[in-house]
């Protein structure tokens, strides 16, 4: 941090920033639920992407989600950011068989405990009201572990179930796993994807559930874990055929940032002790990674829901063109099947009308199969919401001049947030703590 002799400087930076981001919060509720939520209600945009955000879910603390094959070491890796708790986080199983069974959001509580998913569902105080979508058979596979932890006061950290290969195991589970993944991804401030250096494979329902994420492509960092257990040159070759398996279910041309090391508190393996220097310098990056998300998530915030304004403006204009097209008494079902088969026209057309990015319209397989819900309880397109320009001309003046204003007390590049500036890392015996205001962020053990 930047101090004059006496600390003053961080000090007061770190007060300002405080008042400005607790400033953000309470106008972003404000603005939201004054410009967005009425065009939200308007067109139904519940029913097609997400139910209205509560107050608990703006303010809510960054999450971090991790998602991987069994036994890659997500488990393990949570329980060495926490600073390798005896038995590790509460609720938790660390094995090489398939140990963690569920989804766990791991939060700072004031004492070591479990909370069951429907409880946790339901709490007023927690951001996970909108779980109780996807019912009783997945809430009975969701839990909350609250630890004492510092580093769970500045964010909340998502384990979930190891994903399987094979058939047999993924009609096993009685709820959409790759659903609920996107459901946390689209709240969470980095998504990390874990790799055991030996089984580099993507099964079916991986795929499936990578496939699930895009939209969220500037979250997700790949963690190439247990690096250590092979040697300079197989290293080599494992990275390069994850690079190419990640290709194929990607399909993007920039390509994903990759960290490698070894993620737990033991020394590294003879084997890949050559290496040692590259594992260190990986896990900085990565863990600098972790160490700026609650100093940026004020602004992450902002950005989401503009994203979302965005997505809700889009889909009003879809939904009136829809409607406009429907015939007024015959030929309604026909005419409706026509226009669900060819939404990339749709799609096309009302771009050019409003002078819309095509970059900021949704995925037209997954929008048509939301529509054909939509419109399977005795509904048709004709029962679409018309256009309503207050409500699109009111989220537009928001988008240029509210939300904008709100991110000055922030005082982005200014000399507050310098006084912010963290420590570099540096690699000391024991775990040295970094500081975002009063909250701990990660802690490191060198090997």
């Amino acid at each position: 941090m930047l101090r004059d002799g006496s600390g003053k400087i961080a000090s007061v930076g770190r007060a300002h920033n405080q008042e400005g981001v607790e400033y953000l919060y309470t106008s972003l509720k404000q603005v939201y639920k004054k410009s967005f939520v009425p065009l939200e209600e308007y067109c139904h945009f519940a029913d097609f992407f997400s139910p209205v955000m509560s107050d608990n879910d703006i303010e809510a603390k960054p999450f971090v989600l991790l998602i991987g094959q069994y036994s890659v070491g997500k488990t393990s890796f949570i329980n060495h950011l926490l600073g390798d708790p005896p038995g590790g986080y509460p609720g938790s199983n660390v094995g090489p068989e398939p140990t963690t069974d569920r989804f766990v959001a791991i939060m700072h509580g004031p004492e070591d405990r479990v909370l069951p998913g429907n409880a946790v569902a339901v709490s007023p105080g927690k951001p996970f009201n909108g779980l109780q979508v996807f019912g009783n058979a997945f809430l009975q596979k969701f839990q909350c572990s609250e630890s004492r932890s510092e580093i769970l006061q500045s964010m909340t950290l998502i384990d979930t179930p190891g994903v399987l290969s094979g058939e047999k195991q993924r009609i096993g589970r009685n709820y959409d796993m790759s659903q609920v993944c996107r459901w946390f991804a689209e709240r969470s401030d980095l998504i990390l994807l874990l790799f055991d250096a030996h089984k580099l494979d993507i099964s079916d329902e991986l795929k499936t559930v990578i496939e699930s994420l895009r939209g969220n492509d500037d979250k997700i960092r790949i963690v190439l874990n247990k690096a250590d257990q092979v040697n300079p040159q197989q290293l080599m070759r494992v990275y390069g055929a994850l690079m190419w398996s990640l290709g194929k279910v990607f399909r993007t041309p920039e390509v994903t940032r990759v960290y490698i090391s070894s993620f737990w508190n033991s020394p590294y393996a003879p084997t890949g002790r050559a290496s040692h220097e590259l594992f260190d310098k990986e896990k900085l990056d990565l863990f600098r990674d972790l160490r700026d998300i609650p100093k940026n998530a004020a602004v992450r915030r902002v950005n989401e829901l503009v994203k979302r304004a965005r997505t809700c403006k889009v889909h009003a204009l879809i939904c009136a063109c829809l409607r406009k097209m429907m015939p007024s008494m015959f030929g309604k079902e026909k005419k409706q099947k026509e226009l669900l088969d060819n939404l990339e026209v749709i799609f096309q057309a009302v771009a050019q009308e409003h002078g819309i990015s095509p970059g900021d319209f949704p995925e037209a397989g997954g929008y048509r199969e939301r529509m054909q819900r939509w419109t399977g309880t005795g509904r048709t397109l004709a029962n679409l919401p018309k256009l309503n320009k207050d409500l699109i001309r009111k989220l537009d003046d928001c988008l240029r001049n509210d939300v904008p204003s709100l991110l000055r007390p922030l005082a982005i590049g200014g000399p507050e947030v310098a006084a912010l500036e963290l420590p570099r890392y540096q690699v000391p015996p024991p775990p040295p703590v970094f500081v975002v205001g009063a909250a701990p962020v990660l802690g490191l053990r060198s090997h």
